[in-house]
């Protein structure tokens, strides 16, 4: 369990309600950008054709995909009689006057069976020649989702990263004495329940495929460690011991899991089978170990540990072995979350009274603290590396926000009411 994280939980009443995904959204993130990045790519987006009349168009989801990046600034498209639909059809010579870098064209074509063709060509102005055209097929549901794919692709295809905007993101919603752990698309739209209860629930962690969250919840009058999967809502304890049992973590195959368990006495990490089966002990130490994390080859842990009088980030071999303290800078270092190349990792240090995120290099042990609120906690990785989620307070009241791994981008989500906390950010579809 995180340090500094029971203080906010208190007890009440059982209420559990297990959810399958329902059909509609509770709940929306609203994303606000506070800070850009010092270079924004310009790019213009031409509403495709036939997109008007669509219960969800597709491109002013791609427009805010990229505009929430904060790598790319957005060009007016509007104004021109006929817009361009196929290459044949772009005015370069216009586009350069509007200081378009780039412009994306499409169409939408309606197939039998509610179904659509959904096309688009990404244009270089300057080269006047086609960077990438992709096509796809979708129902109506489906047409959000087919937008964030679009935008991966453009991401992709401009700035040599693997974009992250069809992805989803996982947390903790407090209203009053009710906790539920949702899960929204990773622009904070059509957020579901997963788990509702009146007793805490903490440390979501998403399966390395993203179809399985593991969780604890508080609803047996002590901490749990579950798993549920994501499409049937069934779910199965995989660690209920004597004492406490928190701080899921799965390895890179998701066949195993890392949690912290106190059923021999103080808080240790140990392994256990993903079915809860096969339980083995890693650490050996008379401190709280706690917070573990795989390296992405799953050869490497990394935990907080405060076996050297203060909590502090350490690492160890997956299999268990020699030690290793990590962090110096500073007397309390936590929440360690490797990034997704293994090449360093995010964590949690305290600055006086200020708790920020920060990324430390492995190799170089350089530390570059990257937020500048005052309650900062459960730093996540995006799967490409280049954003990270965590949640702060504003005003007392939890919400999410994200930064870019140079602290340059950033963001606020907040929801329609309660506090939020506990983010984890999921992987890569598949």
């Amino acid at each position: 369990m995180s340090y500094g994280l029971l203080h906010r939980f208190f007890r009440a009443a059982v209420v559990l309600v297990l959810l399958a995904f329902p059909p509609a959204a509770r709940a929306v993130l609203t994303i606000e950008i506070v800070g850009t990045g010092a270079n924004q790519f310009p790019v213009a987006i031409v509403p495709f054709r036939a997109e008007p009349g669509l219960q969800q168009p597709v491109t002013p989801v791609v427009s805010a995909d990229l505009a929430r990046s904060g790598l790319f600034r957005m060009v007016d498209a509007g104004g021109l009689n006929p817009p361009p639909y196929e290459p044949q059809d772009v005015d370069y010579a216009t586009w350069r006057a509007r200081g378009a870098d780039a412009v994306v064209i499409g169409t939408i074509a309606p197939l039998p069976g509610g179904r659509y063709d959904i096309r688009f060509r990404l244009m270089d102005v300057a080269k006047q020649a086609q960077l990438a055209g992709f096509a796809y097929t979708a129902t109506g549901a489906q047409l959000r989702h087919t937008a964030h794919r679009i935008a991966d692709a453009i991401y992709e295809k401009l700035t040599g990263d693997r974009g992250v905007f069809s992805t989803r993101i996982t947390y903790i919603v407090k209203r009053g004495a009710r906790y539920e752990l949702q899960v929204a698309d990773a622009d904070g739209y059509g957020a579901q329940t997963v788990l509702a209860s009146n007793e805490p629930i903490i440390s979501p962690a998403w399966s390395p495929d993203g179809t399985q969250l593991a969780y604890v919840s508080f609803e047996q009058k002590k901490p749990v460690v579950y798993v549920q999967s994501l499409t049937t809502g069934g779910r199965r304890a995989v660690a209920n011991f004597w004492g406490s049992n928190s701080a899921p973590a799965w390895s890179p195959d998701g066949r195993r899991l890392a949690v912290v368990l106190s059923k021999d006495g103080g808080s240790q990490i140990y392994l256990v089978n993903a079915d809860g089966s096969g339980v083995t002990r890693l650490t050996q130490s008379s401190a709280i170990d706690t917070e573990p994390n795989f390296s992405p080859d799953g050869e490497l842990l990394l935990f907080t540990s405060d076996r050297g009088g203060a909590p502090q980030i350490y690492g160890m071999t997956a299999a268990g072995g020699e030690v290793r303290r990590l962090t110096f800078d500073g007397t309390y270092n936590v929440s360690p979350r490797f990034s997704p190349d293994g090449k360093s990792f995010t964590f949690i240090q305290r600055n006086g009274s200020r708790f920020n995120v920060a990324v430390q290099d492995l190799a170089t042990r350089q530390v570059q603290v990257l937020t500048d609120g005052s309650a900062d906690e459960s730093p996540s990785f995006a799967p490409n590396g280049r954003m990270i989620l965590y949640a702060t307070e504003v005003r007392g009241r939890g919400i999410l926000s994200a930064v870019s791994s140079d602290g340059r981008v950033k963001q606020r989500l907040t929801a329609d009411a309660g506090d939020v906390r506990e983010p984890a950010w999921g992987p890569l579809p598949k």
